[in-house]
């Protein structure tokens, strides 16, 4: 018996859900805290994964915003300049062990916050 599921959601449907900064930096501050707790190596991974994806998803919305203001706007140039960081970011490995990985979390969660920064600045932050 096939087992029927819902289709998947189209570009413009995905589009129209909105962001959740706040979700999204709660999940950032989660290593930033001064008090942090060290997470397990399975937290870890799970917060990793958070992370990379919240990235993912906030670099098309803060690029789409940019694209709007005028093309020497120095917010605008900024912001880009960040989704190129984000990118290389991406684009790494965390270092071996536990203290590498949280260090490799801990620049994800920067940049988490700094593409938050850029959209809300920039006019483009949803609740």
């Amino acid at each position: 018996m096939a087992h029927r599921s819902a289709p998947p959601a189209t570009a413009a449907e995905r589009d129209q859900r909105p962001l959740d900064i706040d979700v999204m930096r709660a999940c950032a501050r989660r290593l930033l805290a001064e008090d942090a707790e060290l997470p397990t190596p399975d937290e870890l991974e799970t917060l990793t994964l958070q992370l990379r994806g919240h990235i993912n998803l906030l670099m098309p919305e803060v690029e789409q915003v940019a694209s709007r203001l005028p093309y020497d706007d120095i917010p605008r140039y900024c912001a880009l300049a960040c989704i190129g960081e984000a990118r290389k970011k991406l684009s790494l490995e965390p270092s071996p062990g536990l203290h590498g990985g949280i260090a490799f979390a801990r620049r994800l969660s920067r940049v988490v916050h700094a593409l938050c920064d850029h959209l809300e600045n920039l006019g483009g932050g949803h609740a």
